[in-house]
């Protein structure tokens, strides 16, 4: 199955298409502003010898700058801007002038320890932030066609060719990435070498005995403690010679609630390993473990690495986790990692919605993974949580302006998180920008004889099945139920087509229908196969596993028209008996869409403790409420009324309480 690029795509949609444009036009310039006034931008151009100053920011703050240069480019792609293509211009010369001539970009080590490299390799992300740079100028170069950040990518990935080909399991990154952007690397140059150390980060992982990898790990913890001992009495140092230098202090990060036992469980969890997900080889994961966004960038590469290479000793293990993910450690929103501390996942059906972290960063690495596994596997349950992650765990990172950002999404908020214009780990803006730039891609894909349709968003497109087919999609989702598609080969072709029935549209007889031309409508439970019960549950009411794609062969003539549409039913979610403090709680879902009650809407209610009378709900059309949206009205079982927003909107007017989770 074949992927369309980005620019292949024109999204032209009613609930879509002003988001990308927040992006485009406010997101991506409001995070450059932030990235130069938090030093990140001048940490290169000390690194390069052009300013004075003192390095600010993480050890791994320069990934921050690559991914803002990766979104910039994916933007650039689909939406030229010259004020964008100067900034990009800029940072692109600047890198080049920071970087070694060797290939080495690593600011953290260039000011503080020039004669050092590849150190705690577990903790302080050197291959991570490598990982970032290289991504950005395989973006780069696919927007621009331009070569100049594409060689920068390459000196620094054969830099990592160089320094790591053939070396042991104590050579493996602790934060997965530069194994998802050499396999990007190698698809875009054809370079044997970036695939084969890909592929070697990838085998060798958990291959370490866990008793060398403990006192390994305790000792890369002590070395990066005297460094940072060692930076912080430069910077006091620098401070006193410099008494005007008055860096931009950033807000501290949102409220994550945390069991007491926290701080204990993350110890743990590095020692064994699984926080990195270097307790076992990748072979033997069949769980998601550890820190929930090294976890999905992990899944990412494997799948990105089967699908070059056909491995199939990798595929049913990923299935394995993919399975164990959604039925046991997977929220209703789809958002993923329930231990604070570990900003991961905990154990089987622990679900708490305070403690919930949901990092925006996790949702969207789900995306990527679930994307891989889409076009491995043509299964529609993937292409499923997709849309559901999308809608719900990912979309909710970016606030409507574009200049504020969730990065922990709790499930039920008293309090304390908030919108924020820019935190001390910026990780979240950037990727959600580029991933809303990237768009596009997850679509429509395409083989030598059918047409996928992944996900129904406003759009136009040119694929191609043995022949050139225009396809044009109207959808209004996620408020409304029609879809319409207009397909256009080039000439009168048979092939197929297949369409994603999503899991949460009623499959009933008269309920949810399709329409061929001027033929009438037919009910999909008609056309659909049947699709077994899942033998287990899931652990919060969502189960991506009862989507289907219905495949329509026939002959296509120029101008063929498919109408579906959908039931869109309010439904209520309960979890599974093994999630604690749940009994006789509900989550209220309207077709794609997680709902929440927040105190903003609800003067004078005590979201957390009324009762839901679930008779009373009705969808109602809010064109002026935040940004336009369809909420749900109802009422207690003693009359009060109740007002539900979209999860993926809320926090949006400033601290409030919330809570996914009703009484009923």
């Amino acid at each position: 199955m074949d992927e369309l690029s980005a620019r292949q795509v024109i999204i032209r949609d009613p609930f879509w298409t002003a988001r990308l444009e927040v992006n485009s036009r406010h997101a991506i310039f409001h995070q450059w502003e932030q990235l130069e006034a938090s030093g990140c931008i001048d940490n290169f151009r000390i690194a390069a010898g052009e300013k004075d100053g003192f390095r600010e920011g993480w050890f791994f703050a320069d990934s921050d700058a690559y991914k803002w240069l990766d979104a910039a480019s994916r933007i650039h792609a689909t939406q030229l801007n010259p004020a964008l293509a100067t900034l990009m211009d800029g940072l692109v010369a600047l890198l080049d002038r920071a970087q070694a001539p060797d290939g080495y970009l690593f600011t953290y080590n260039q000011i503080h320890f020039p004669s050092t490299r590849w150190v705690n390799l577990m903790i302080e992300h050197e291959l991570y932030c490598h990982g970032h740079l290289i991504e950005a100028g395989v973006s780069h170069y696919q927007a621009t066609n331009e070569t100049s950040m594409l060689e920068i990518a390459r000196k620094a990935a054969d830099r990592v060719v160089a320094d790591f080909t053939g070396k042991g399991p104590a050579y493996t990154p602790g934060h997965e990435e530069i194994e998802i952007a050499l396999l990007r690397l190698y698809q875009v140059t054809g370079h044997v070498p970036y695939l084969e150390m890909a592929r070697q980060f990838l085998e060798q992982r958990g291959r370490k005995p866990q008793p060398l990898f403990a006192i390994s790990l305790i000792r890369q913890f002590s070395s990066v403690a005297a460094r940072h001992s060692f930076v912080r009495k430069q910077r006091q140092e620098y401070l006193a010679l410099h008494p005007d230098y008055s860096p931009n202090k950033l807000p501290p990060g949102n409220v994550a609630k945390a069991a007491p036992n926290s701080y204990l469980r993350w110890l743990f969890s590095e020692l064994d390993g699984k926080y990195l997900q270097q307790h076992t080889s990748i072979r033997r994961q069949t769980a998601p473990v550890g820190h929930s966004v090294r976890f999905g960038y992990l899944q990412t590469a494997i799948a990105m690495l089967h699908r070059l290479e056909r491995n199939e000793t990798l595929l049913p293990v990923m299935e394995k986790a993919w399975e164990r993910m959604v039925t046991r450690r997977m929220y209703v929103t789809g958002g993923i990692g329930s231990v604070p501390g570990l900003e991961g996942f905990g154990n089987d059906f622990e679900l708490d919605p305070e403690y919930a972290y949901a990092e925006t960063c996790a949702a969207l690495a789900s995306l990527f993974w679930n994307w891989e596994m889409a076009l491995i596997t043509g299964a529609a349950k993937y292409s499923d949580l997709f849309e559901w992650q999308l809608y719900n765990a990912a979309a909710v990172g970016m606030g409507l302006s574009g200049k504020n950002y969730l990065y922990n999404n709790p499930l039920t908020c008293k309090g304390g998180v908030t919108r924020k214009a820019w935190y001390t780990v910026p990780c979240c803006p950037s990727n959600l920008s580029r991933t809303w730039a990237s768009l596009g891609k997850y679509i429509y894909s395409s083989d030598k004889d059918a047409i996928w349709i992944h996900q129904y968003i406003g759009s136009k497109a040119r694929l191609q099945t043995g022949l050139q087919v225009d396809i044009e999609t109207e959808s209004g989702l996620p408020w409304n139920r029609k879809i319409r598609i207009k397909i256009e080969p080039s000439m009168p072709a048979e092939f197929t087509i297949h369409l994603r029935i999503p899991s949460w549209a009623s499959k009933g007889e008269e309920t949810s229908t399709i329409k061929v031309n001027d033929e009438p409508p037919a009910p999909l439970g008609r056309h659909l196969p049947f699709i077994p019960h899942p033998s287990e549950p899931t652990a919060q009411g969502y189960d991506p596993r009862q989507s289907d794609f219905l495949s329509i062969q026939r002959l296509w003539l120029p101008g063929d028209v498919l109408e579906l549409e959908f039931d869109m039913p309010i439904t209520l979610r309960r979890t599974h008996q093994k999630v604690k403090r749940h009994n006789g709680k509900v989550t209220v879902t309207r077709g794609p869409l997680v709902y929440c009650l927040e105190s903003t809407d609800n003067p004078g209610v005590d979201v957390f403790s009324v009762r839901l009378e679930a008779s009373s709900l009705m969808p109602e059309p809010a064109p002026n409420l935040l940004g336009g949206v369809t909420i749900l009205r109802g009422q207690t079982v003693d009359g009060q009324p109740l007002t539900f927003i979209p999860y993926l909107v809320w926090a949006n007017r400033g601290e409030s309480q919330m809570t996914v989770w009703v009484n009923n």
